[in-house]
């Protein structure tokens, strides 16, 4: 059954409305169908870009570099600028992407983990869990990506992020916002913390809801790795908002 997808609109700053526009091209032949974006396709390449991630934050951990850590979080935000100018680039930045930001990963995971044991794997299974809960939920029509759901996920997700721009350039004054401190305890700052994951977590459905309709739309072939860059984006944020609401848990033991 096709869904209907009334906007573009995404929380993921990967996933602008404009993302696919020039591609919406209805592929009926054949031979064009191979050459356009597909669900499947971006199944497979999200699943290889998380091994490529895995496996290099895998290094870092064990490595325990601060300087790898550095340069996979640089690295990666010059990649995944490049990336959302030229997305025709994305079979070649995106799985550099997926290696820099596991390098940045593994080094943050590796800075946790001397603090809290089991924190790291327990943010993992977190993480992934959530990911195939709301792909179920999803995909069953459980979580519809409404009008509506897309406007309110969307206007929290740019919420959080002001906070977060504020309190660094507060931090530069001897400022910014305690709550968003990993070493804070409090319940209102588990609160605030708790409330960022569920709607890092949404961000899934719009990514999953935007991916779908890119397909439907015959976006060209390449787009399979630029959705699998989208997914990319938000189930970073996510893992690291689990990492903090458990480091925070784990402070009031």
């Amino acid at each position: 059954m096709r869904r209907s997808h009334i906007s573009f609109r995404s929380g993921n700053p990967a996933l602008s409305k404009k993302t696919f526009e020039n591609n919406e091209r209805i592929n009926t032949g054949p031979l064009l169908k191979d050459n356009v974006m597909t669900i499947k396709g971006t199944v497979d390449k999200t699943a290889m870009s998380l091994l490529l991630m895995l496996l290099a934050g895998y290094f870092t951990f064990n490595e325990g570099s601060s300087v790898l850590m550095v340069a996979g979080g640089v690295g990666g935000f010059i990649v995944a600028i490049i990336t959302i100018l030229k997305k025709q680039w994305s079979p070649i930045t995106v799985p550099l992407y997926a290696m820099l930001e596991g390098l940045m990963l593994g080094g943050i995971s590796f800075m946790y983990g001397q603090l809290f044991e089991g924190i790291v794997f327990n943010a993992i299974m977190l993480t992934v869990s959530i990911l195939l809960c709301l792909l179920f939920a999803y995909r069953s029509g459980i979580i519809k990506a409404t009008e509506n759901f897309k406007l309110g996920i969307f206007a929290a997700t740019a919420g959080i992020f002001l906070v977060y721009i504020a309190s660094f350039i507060a931090s530069f004054f001897g400022a910014g916002f305690s709550f968003l401190d990993q070493t804070n305890s409090s319940l209102f700052s588990i609160g605030v913390s708790l409330f960022v994951v569920v709607i890092a977590s949404l961000n899934l459905v719009l990514d999953f809801d935007f991916i779908e309709e890119g397909a439907e739309k015959g976006a060209p072939k390449y787009m399979e790795w630029y959705g699998a860059f989208g997914l990319l984006v938000t189930l970073v944020w996510l893992y690291l908002e689990i990492l903090r609401l458990l480091a925070k848990l784990n402070s009031r033991k």
